[in-house]
């Protein structure tokens, strides 16, 4: 970190010396000409002077409102796209010659100019993560501006290239490090909220381990941070994981790594993704320092579980009707049924879907649990392997560890009872395992064929479900474990 700062230094005075050089003014307000200001940045000057109209077109972004900002984007959008003309001539070129030139002459009229200008953007100090906040904004835009969408994908292309592996640098955070990035992550822990430095303090205990990747031009930003817990035996709730009270375990009596929490940070890195290669990282590191250790599991959250089984009995989901909920509900129709009748006082509840309904907004569904727990499983199991339209689950978090090698392991009900995760998932959390042997193989069969590896338990379940359901289940298969 010591060499950035030195470097961020030079660059300043390099961009000093380049602005004398250009006799450029000071930017208030978004001020200067921005589209000369990048027009002159392209144009191929000596490198003070680069740096120097880099600096000043950041720095004339950040002092831009919210529409001007608006229209910055609209100039890269318009002025800044590629020549159709140039591009059609190129084109028939290289397919009337088939020339290794004229397609060299082709691929240069492809390139926008806006991504050499992003390029020289990058060179001010400082300059790649205001791009990456720079993109976080542009993002939010897409929804009314979908014309902009040319302009993110030359981002998202840039970022792609400047954040690969290669580039990131993993460390580990502990309770000697720099305040700074205490409090981002603090600031940026969106799973489990940290309770002030004393919560923190505990989750960098000593039976405790948090890792995180950084790039080189954001030396004090972790772009994804992983929190982990040295436990005995895989963990079915959340609570003694976030416990301050929860003693510290000696690590010779640890036998179990649960990853509990993993935080992307950067907004504008978006749809750029490194967090498998920061949970492969994590357990090459702890294997190494812990080699007692025999397990490697999540404990993780269904962002989208409740509102989806919420939708599908309300008839508004495609794939997962109401018919395909009281289905998967029948077994349990009975008690369901009596719990739902006895808590609403004999109102009139009629059928299982609506049962469960009104049993979980009962305080969370938290004193039926007993009642809710193996309908809940079996609900759970659906959605998790549950098909969206376009390919792929339809709940984030189980996509990200079944194609990053994870095992489908256990459903855990009631696993959190926090509001949060009563309202968005009724409580309801899952194992993801990590066997370090079979990985690979359970990555290559989720992406090539959308086949989850399962635990032997859940997938039995799963044949079931799949008997009650064929056809919102077709095309999608079970590995055993």
């Amino acid at each position: 970190m010591m060499r950035n700062r030195w470097l961020e230094r030079l660059l300043d005075s390099v961009a000093d010396r380049g602005r004398e050089l250009l006799g450029l003014k000071n930017a208030e307000s978004g001020a200067p000409d921005v589209k000369s200001l990048c027009d002159a940045l392209l144009s191929g000057r000596g490198e003070a002077s680069n740096i120097a109209l880099s600096r000043e077109i950041l720095r004339a972004y950040q002092a831009m409102d919210a529409g001007q900002r608006l229209a910055f984007f609209e100039l890269l959008h318009t002025e800044y796209r590629p020549d159709p003309e140039r591009i059609r001539a190129a084109a028939q070129a290289f397919f009337d010659s088939d020339s290794v030139d004229d397609y060299l002459t082709l691929y240069d009229a492809v390139e926008p100019p806006r991504q050499e200008l992003l390029r020289r953007l990058n060179m001010a100090p400082q300059a790649t993560g205001q791009l990456v906040a720079m993109r976080g904004e542009l993002l939010a835009f897409l929804r009314d501006h979908p014309e902009l969408k040319d302009v993110d994908a030359d981002f998202k292309h840039l970022l792609y290239s400047w954040f690969n592996r290669g580039f990131l640098q993993i460390r580990r955070i502990d309770w000697q490090s720099p305040a700074e990035i205490l409090e981002k992550l603090i600031s940026y822990e969106a799973v489990h909220a940290i309770q002030g430095w004393d919560d923190l303090r505990r989750r960098l205990a000593e039976d405790r381990r948090c890792f995180a990747f950084f790039h080189p031009g954001m030396p004090d930003e972790p772009l994804i941070f992983v929190e982990v817990a040295l436990v005995r035996g895989m963990s079915e709730t959340v609570a003694p994981l976030l416990a301050l009270d929860a003693p510290v375990l000696p690590l010779r009596e640890a036998d179990t790594a649960m990853f509990y929490s993993i935080n992307n940070t950067q907004a504008g890195l978006r749809g750029v993704s490194f967090g498998n290669f920061l949970i492969k990282q994590v357990l090459a590191e702890l294997r190494a320092e812990l080699p007692g250790l025999e397990r490697f599991a999540t404990i993780s959250p269904m962002p989208r579980f409740a509102s989806t089984i919420r939708a599908a009995a309300a008839g508004e989901r495609s794939g997962l009707t109401r018919a395909h909920v009281e289905q998967l509900l029948e077994d349990w129709a009975e008690p369901l049924l009596e719990a739902a009748r006895a808590a609403r006082s004999g109102s009139g509840i009629d059928s299982a879907a609506d049962a469960l309904l009104a049993l979980v907004d009962d305080q969370g569904g938290v004193p039926h649990a007993e009642v809710l727990a193996q309908p809940l499983t079996r609900l759970a199991l659906a959605y998790l392997t549950l098909p969206r339209e376009r390919g792929g689950l339809v709940d984030p978090v189980a996509a990200f560890h079944l194609a990053n090698g994870a095992r489908l392991e256990r459903i855990d009900p009631f696993a959190d009872a926090s509001r949060d995760r009563l309202t968005a998932s009724f409580g309801v959390m899952v194992n993801y395992l990590y066997e370090p042997e079979e990985v690979e193989a359970n990555h290559e069969r989720f992406t090539a064929t959308g086949e989850v590896a399962m635990s032997k338990a859940l997938a039995r379940q799963y044949r079931q479900l799949r008997e009650r359901l064929p056809r919102a289940t077709e095309g999608r298969g079970a590995v055993e474990a």
